[in-house]
Parts: C-alpha cells; structure tokens; sequence
C-alpha cells in the first residue's frame, strides 16, 4: 500500500534521498544534474522544504521512498508542480497521480487558481501523466535547456 508523506524542514536528509535517487535514475527527464546537488551541503538540502509555502511530498511503498513531488507557491494565482519522480518499482501504480492530486489540493487551499508544471520534451510518460491528470500545454515558453535550443515545455491546469 501506497502511503503519502508530507516533509517537514527537519526532513532533508529524506528529501537528499529521493532527490538524489531521481536524479541518478532519470537524468533525462530533469533539467537539474546530479553533479550539481552534490555540492552546497545541508543547507542546500534545506532551501527546498525551508521555502515559505511550500508543499514537499514523498510516496513510500512498504516503508521505502518510492516517488517525490513538490508544489511552489506562485504568481498570480498560479502555483507549480515540480520534481516529479516515481521510482521504476512504484510505476503503474497509480503513484504520480495521488502525487497530483495531493499537490492540487495544497494549490487549491493555497488560493491558487492554476496549476503549471515545465516538462522536458520527449518525456512522453510524464507527458501523458499530467494529460491524464488535466493538464494541457500553454503558451507560455519554458526555460531554454542547456543545449541552447530545446525549451522546456510548460503546462497548465485551471483549478476553478
């Protein structure tokens, strides 16, 4: 059974786990490099789940983190999705849509009235998990990836 965990500030060694673990096993799929989390110390690890507002959430399976969220406060009624991961032993199983959702109810009682995410191209999974979960693609242009050329693709779900 899939349980969810919100952290708190005196979890980053929990939140350095997955993270890391995210990073080493999709690199792809990130626009952040392991190498560059390797650096910074404890204090790096705190700047996340030390964010005023913010809504850091991890799936354990059997005991296990298995999955990591996090929603940011925003702009304009807007608040971010970031960090999805799901570990390879959790996926199909439902995992990154409770992560959704728990992240989608944190906006709506944060006031929010949108929902955006950035996603790299070619994620064709994540793609699809966040169609299914009622996001659609903006305008908006996402950030420029270190190729230089490709852009991020962000995407946008209306909450009222």
């Amino acid at each position: 059974m899939v349980h969810l965990r919100v952290l708190t500030k005196s979890d980053w060694p929990l939140w350095r786990e997955v993270r890391l673990a995210a990073l080493g096993e999709a690199p792809q799929v990130f626009k952040a490099r392991l190498a560059d989390w390797h650096s910074g110390g404890e204090d790096r690890w705190r700047a996340r789940l030390e964010m005023p507002g913010a809504y850091n959430i991890v799936a354990l399976l059997g005991g296990r983190m298995v999955a990591v969220a996090s929603g940011l406060p925003g702009d304009s009624g807007a608040c971010e999705l970031r960090s999805v991961w799901v570990s390879p032993q959790a996926r199909g199983r439902g995992v990154g849509d409770r992560l959704i959702a728990a992240v989608e109810t944190w906006a709506l009682q944060s006031g929010a009235t949108t929902l955006k995410l950035a996603v790299i191209p070619g994620n064709e999974p994540a793609i699809a998990l966040y169609q299914r979960n009622g996001f659609v693609v903006g305008e908006e242009l996402g950030d420029l990836l270190p190729d230089g050329v490709t852009r991020e693709r962000v995407m946008v779900k209306a909450l009222r």
